[in-house]
């Protein structure tokens, strides 16, 4: 779990609380050692995009890609920097600033989030 969390307490909060939510939307949990990152695979609902990151845990449908998980990997580092606010810095970066404009998307790296030029 610490690893996940990048062994920030509020982040170690948020990932038990992810992990829980990754259950009851019918995912699969898994570890990925590369990324750090618990991944949740197969859930029907409960991430947007192509899938979700909180805390130490990344949420999606599918497989990821080792570039994806590099980017997410960075939002867990984000969680871990800016704690339990991160979630309401991110939805306000994205508000004012949508998609591959959003500061955190940027920092976290377009091409491995799979953005376009045009985001």
């Amino acid at each position: 779990m610490t690893r996940a969390s990048r062994g920030v307490p509020s982040a170690r909060v948020v990932t038990v609380l992810a992990l829980c939510w990754a259950r009851l939307c019918g995912g699969t949990i898994g570890f990925d050692d590369r990324s750090g990152l618990y991944v949740c695979t197969g859930l029907r609902w409960g991430y947007a995009r192509g899938g979700t990151t909180i805390g130490g845990v990344f949420l999606t449908n599918a497989r990821p890609s080792a570039g994806l998980l590099r980017h997410e990997a960075v939002h867990a580092d984000q969680w871990a920097r800016f704690g339990l606010g991160f979630a309401v810095r991110y939805l306000l970066e994205e508000m004012r600033n949508p998609g591959s404009r959003n500061r955190f998307e940027i920092e976290a790296g377009l091409a491995d989030g799979g953005y376009g030029r045009s985001g």
